[in-house]
């Protein structure tokens, strides 16, 4: 079915403008703008026709500029002001989300791009009662010609369409899902940092919407994507963190949910997380739950550890996440001539290791400085990147800023 993105909620909770009277207020100035109009732009337009909230235009009209959900426009939008210099990872309010609801059909459409504000749910909504709910994380940059570049969008909708069949919920094809990623990011554009100062995160959510009592799957569901700048993922920037092995609680089990990107498997290493904040360190690695011997993965970031020319990773059995970052890292690395290896590692191999790093969508590449384990602390880096490290890092991220051709085929660009 053919979806229709609406910029606007439906009265009479309009998130542009609340009040269910009338305004004077124009819409924003991007919306308006002559722009020049590729093929490409005009095939968006056509499939996503976007109109006006009622109460700031009566009646509303087709949107005519494609300043929204064109990935062919040739002019920036001017950057929102924010200090760019300090930007860490947290969330910023930018100015559209988008969602689009599926039924009992198994059929998502109705889509809306919104301005970004609370959403509605009722209180027995299956993902509030019975955490029926995952999410994803990718990230768009800015190029210096201005240009946008998103990474790998469709393996984050191929991820949640495998999480999905996990969790008993239908999910957008791979087709709804990397264009409602571009029309949601098109549409916050001057929220995308300047080349160098970070990226716009975003953040596609799939829950169950819809009301149910007993323990069943729920008979609506929502996927809702929203966005923010961010900078680095730790406080410590692109210095090393510093892990504690964990040995009692553990992030998943065999069989369980700890291979899809489900909600309830991120509130679950909270606890082990937070105390080991306390005692001052970055984030915890876990260890499998049936030997308590062999690394699994970090809080929300994949784990690899470096031995001469050897890059070892646990292997995906299940309970680790399939992260996009570390097939991608795996990739790069076997074409820069190193040994990569997914296997079993043992959590001795971290005693006399060259290097260990951690990678994922919001860290990228994180160098870890030491780990400790059983009271023992050992220590890898003194500067910011292990030599390993640095190279994969330097490759991987000035190709997603497009620094470098891309002879992966692994971003989209949006102009």
């Amino acid at each position: 079915m053919e979806s229709t993105a609406v910029l606007a909620a439906q009265q009479p909770n309009c998130l542009i403008c609340p009040s269910r009277h009338g305004h004077a207020l124009k819409p924003p100035s991007f919306f308006t703008e002559k722009r020049h109009i590729s093929p490409t732009s005009l095939r968006l337009q056509k499939q996503y026709p976007l109109t006006f909230c009622s109460s700031l235009q009566q009646p509303a009209p087709p949107l005519t500029c494609n300043a929204i959900l064109s990935d062919t426009c040739s002019e920036v939008t001017e950057l929102a002001d924010i200090d760019w210099e300090n930007l860490g990872f947290g969330l910023l309010p930018t100015d559209y989300m988008y969602t689009m609801k599926c039924g009992r059909d198994g059929n998502f459409s109705k889509s809306e791009l919104r301005r970004f504000g609370n959403i509605e749910l009722s209180p027995s909504a299956g993902v509030l009662n019975y955490g029926q709910g995952l999410f994803e994380g990718l990230k768009a940059y800015r190029k210096r010609d201005g240009n946008i570049l998103l990474f790998r969008p469709e393996e984050n909708a191929l991820r949640m369409r495998m999480g999905a069949e996990r969790m008993c919920m239908p999910a957008p094809t791979v087709e709804q899902f990397v264009e409602a990623v571009k029309a949601t990011v098109l549409a916050n554009r001057r929220w995308i940092p300047p080349t160098g100062k970070g990226s716009l995160y975003i953040r596609p959510l799939l829950m169950g919407s819809g009301a149910v009592l007993g323990l069943a799957p729920s008979p609506e569901y929502t996927f809702l994507i929203y966005v923010s700048p961010v900078g680095n993922y730790f406080k410590e920037g692109v210095a090393p963190i510093h892990l504690v092995v964990e040995r009692e609680l553990h992030r998943a089990t065999p069989g369980g949910t700890g291979g899809v990107k489900t909600i309830g498997n991120y509130a679950a290493v909270l606890k082990a997380q937070s105390a080991a904040k306390v005692k001052g360190f970055s984030d915890v690695l876990y260890l499998d739950c049936v030997h308590k011997q062999y690394l699994e993965e970090v809080s929300s970031c994949n784990i690899f550890v470096v031995k001469d020319n050897v890059i070892s990773t646990p292997s995906i059995k299940g309970t680790i996440l399939p992260g996009i970052t570390r097939k991608s890292i795996i990739d790069v690395a076997r074409s820069e001539g190193f040994q990569v290896e997914e296997r079993l590692v043992a959590v001795e191999e971290l005693l006399d290791a060259d290097e260990v790093f951690c990678t994922g969508t919001a860290v990228v590449v994180s160098p870890v400085g030491s780990i400790t384990y059983r009271d023992r602390r050992v220590t890898y880096v003194e500067g910011v990147f292990g030599v390993v490290a640095e190279q994969l890092y330097s490759v991987l991220t000035r190709l997603q800023m497009g620094l470098i051709d891309d002879k992966m085929n692994w971003t989209v660009e949006l102009r």
